[in-house]
């Protein structure tokens, strides 16, 4: 799976959260100032391209969806942070972030009731 650029994940952000939109409407929830039509369906022809989205034809135009689910995208993205930047160690990366934030051993304790939560 390729990597994305900022507009593009921004798109997709977009995308996954209506499901299925056109350039209108993904330009509709994009903050202000609003970039231009073009820009945003060229981008989403890109996201074509990569293999993120696909569309139906709708009328005269195109509604776009995303094939790409955003779990799978961020589960990649994690693995190529950890790998690029903590020698694939999530122990490392998570001990970073520990220190990094300045995390309590209360905040760690309720952190990990949570993961166990979930289990």
């Amino acid at each position: 799976m390729k990597q994305l650029t900022n507009a593009e994940e921004e798109i997709m952000k977009i995308l996954w959260k209506l499901e299925k939109a056109n350039v209108k409407a993904i330009i509709e929830e994009m903050p202000k100032p609003k970039p231009a039509y073009n820009t945003v369906s060229t981008i989403v022809r890109i996201l074509e391209n990569k293999g993120f989205v696909d569309y139906e034809k709708q009328g005269k135009g195109h509604v776009y969806f995303p094939v790409v689910k955003q779990q799978d995208y961020s589960n990649q993205t994690i693995n190529t942070l950890v790998d690029n930047y903590f020698q694939g160690s999530f122990k490392s990366m998570v001990s970073f972030f520990v220190k990094k934030n300045d995390i309590s051993l209360k905040e760690m304790e309720s952190i990990l009731k949570d993961i166990n939560k979930k289990d």
